[in-house]
């Protein structure tokens, strides 16, 4: 059985890919990077994740998934309800037109070269850090 919590201080990333061998592909490539991964289809089921594991610091997820909502929608939602998760979007057939992103957000076309989705999910992580870190107004 698998443990529900990391057991290591890994930076953790909920991985929205209705692909299975994308999926896998991008597992192995996080896993690689010392990310601690958990793995969701849609969105619906990403958003089950979100609830009951506090913590998620990072979210990558597709444009083209399943469901009733796009990976647009998706990370909007996520912003809105986990303000503190960093949000990186990626997409082979679709760019963001205006308003599709949410603020702090980050989008990559793919195909995507690893080092360059690693550095994209260090950002969003790092962008949430200064977020929380900064004083209120």
């Amino acid at each position: 059985m698998k443990p529900h919590r990391r057991i290591v201080k890994q930076p953790v990333v909920l991985l929205v890919e209705d692909e299975p061998l994308v999926r896998l592909t991008q597992v192995d490539i996080l896993r690689e990077a010392e990310f601690w991964v958990v793995e969701a289809q849609d969105a619906d089921e990403a958003f089950e994740l979100l609830k009951s594991r506090p913590e998620i610091d990072a979210v990558l997820t597709d444009v083209n998934m399943p469901g009733s909502i796009n990976g647009f929608e998706f990370a909007r939602l996520v912003r809105q309800g986990w303000p503190e998760v960093g949000v990186l979007v990626i997409s082979g057939k679709t760019g963001p037109g205006p308003g599709d992103l949410p603020p702090n957000a980050a989008f990559l076309h793919k195909p995507v070269r690893p080092d360059d989705l690693i550095a994209a999910l260090q950002n969003v992580m790092s962008a949430r850090a200064r977020r929380s870190l900064a004083p209120e107004a």
